[in-house]
């Protein structure tokens, strides 16, 4: 499962939450395409300029994640939430409608069938 959540069109922001991958579908091909999708509908089809991802900043998983997507790390807001009775970090991380054209080209060059051997393990990292 993943989520658009903030939808601001006003600003033409929008962020992705909510992730919640299966083990089968963590650190996947189809996971990645999965942000792929995602990101492209985001920017191409909803015309959003910044695409947001938002996490613990305990999650060092989901940290790891979003850099590989290609998000950059923005900074992190210090007590935001209470969450469970505890006081939570943020860790925040974009992209920009500028920066979109360069992870496309990643992401497009990622999924090629020639990027993977026969048994559909890649070749080349993301």
């Amino acid at each position: 499962m993943a989520s658009y959540l903030r939808i601001e069109p006003g600003h033409g922001s929008i962020e992705v939450g909510h992730i919640n991958y299966s083990p089968l579908l963590q650190n996947s091909v189809e996971g990645t395409e999965t942000m792929y999708l995602m990101m492209k509908n985001a920017f191409e089809v909803l015309g959003n300029r910044r695409y947001e991802w938002k996490c613990n900043n305990l999650n060092s998983s989901s940290k790891k994640a979003a850099l590989r997507l290609g998000f950059k790390f923005e900074g992190v807001f210090r007590q935001m939430f209470i969450f469970k009775g505890r006081s939570r970090d943020s860790a925040w991380f974009s992209i920009l409608d500028k920066e979109w054209p360069k992870n496309k080209k990643r992401f497009l060059n990622y999924l090629k069938k020639i990027n993977f051997d026969k048994n559909f393990k890649q070749i080349k990292k993301l």
